[in-house]
């Protein structure tokens, strides 16, 4: 920054030039006048809507091509759309099964809705008592197969 003088003589009062941080202040002013616009003002959530009384009572048919994997809370079983396959401590059964299903969509061209990926979605289904250890488990052998995305359900709230 400069410096400059107010004239000749012993009596030098030092004044600041303030042009060059006028100059800043307004590119900053600029910069944030056009930031401004871009930042979002508000997020926006989907709620979904109360059922009306048609719906709940029209016979609502679930997905075949849904996968729902299910953790007994007394057994520790795992079953795939209600067929028992072994239980958490091996899921080496649960895994193979998954990828056969998977590779039969693939060869059938079994597609994600308005995609043109291979449908591999999954849910896992666990009770809040089961320890995370042995849904990481499950969870691990459907990441092993292939599935993607991988859902969590809470089976029953009050546990």
């Amino acid at each position: 920054m400069g410096m400059s003088t107010g004239g000749g003589g012993n009596d030098a009062k030092p004044t600041i030039n303030v042009t060059p941080l006028i100059d800043v202040l307004l590119v900053l002013i600029i910069i944030f006048m056009v930031i401004t616009p871009l930042k979002p003002s508000r997020f926006e959530a989907k709620v979904p809507a109360e059922p009306k009384d048609e719906q709940v009572q029209a016979n609502v048919k679930p997905n075949p091509l849904t996968l729902v994997v299910a953790i007994s809370k007394e057994t520790k079983g795992i079953t795939l759309n209600n067929e028992p396959f072994g239980d958490v401590t091996d899921t080496e059964k649960l895994g193979s099964r998954l990828r056969e299903i998977f590779k039969d969509r693939e060869n059938n061209g079994v597609f994600r809705e308005g995609t043109n990926e291979v449908e591999k979605t999954i849910f896992i289904k666990s009770p809040k008592s089961i320890r995370y250890g042995d849904v990481v488990k499950v969870i691990d052998a459907a990441k092993a197969a292939g599935a993607s995305p991988v859902g969590l359900q809470i089976d029953d709230l009050t546990d």
